[in-house]
């Protein structure tokens, strides 16, 4: 029989309130692409924003909020699963294995698409973090086109020249738009998995997680570790 269960507080205010903004930033980023650039651009930067406070926070936050706490070995998530399968589900006060794990796939998988949408930005338009180098890079090359086009002083070759790097700057610029796609559609079936987890894991649990990640508060008894 289960003691009475009590009120614990798990989710802080940086974790909740970062959890949602992060799903409005992706999403609207997501939804607008090249239609609203400025908006998907801004939108791109949110999330950039919060994986970093994230990952601070991962090391020197809340108990429940640590990657200490919530990291677990492959056998452990598998372990988790089987054990949840056969209908006798472990119960965690914070993030059970299967949902650290998921934490982990869904920060990496943002990151990816966060970096690549910089760097495409900056192959594009020339703007964004990596601007600078890339700008540094353009420059480079014009001294060292301008020399040899001194050098050879041949229209023809120079003409070459020229549609080579502009094929070059076009098969870079499709590189990263795939990745940053790929990153993207990837980070999207995620969540798509991550909410499928928390149904579940509600139902199993019999408790709301979608109330806790708003309040914070969840209940719990001496079952839950």
């Amino acid at each position: 029989m289960r003691n009475a269960k009590q009120v614990v507080n798990v989710w802080d205010p940086v974790i909740r309130i970062g959890h949602w903004t992060l799903v409005l930033a992706f999403f609207t980023a997501y939804l607008t692409e090249d239609d609203l650039m400025t908006v998907h651009v801004w939108a791109g930067y949110s999330v950039a924003g919060y994986l970093l406070l994230r990952l601070a926070w991962g090391l020197i936050g809340g108990k429940y909020a640590r990657f200490s706490r919530f990291v677990y070995s492959p056998a452990r998530v598998f372990a988790y699963l089987k054990n949840l399968a056969a209908g006798k589900p472990q119960h965690y006060i914070g993030h059970n294995p299967a949902g650290g794990a998921m934490v982990i796939a869904l920060l990496l998988s943002l990151s990816g698409t966060a970096l690549t949408g910089m760097k495409l930005y900056a192959v594009e338009d020339n703007k964004g973090p990596f601007a600078v180098s890339i700008g540094h890079a353009e420059t480079s090359f014009r001294f060292i086109a301008a020399a040899k086009a001194d050098e050879a002083k041949d229209d023809d070759e120079d003409g070459k020249s020229a549609d080579a790097g502009e094929r070059e700057d076009q098969q870079s610029e499709e590189f990263w738009e795939e990745l940053h796609e790929f990153f993207a559609n990837s980070t999207l079936l995620l969540v798509l998995l991550h909410v499928l987890g928390v149904v579940v894991s509600s139902r199993v649990d019999k408790e709301n997680l979608v109330k806790a990640m708003l309040t914070g508060k969840k209940d719990i008894d001496d079952t839950y570790q």
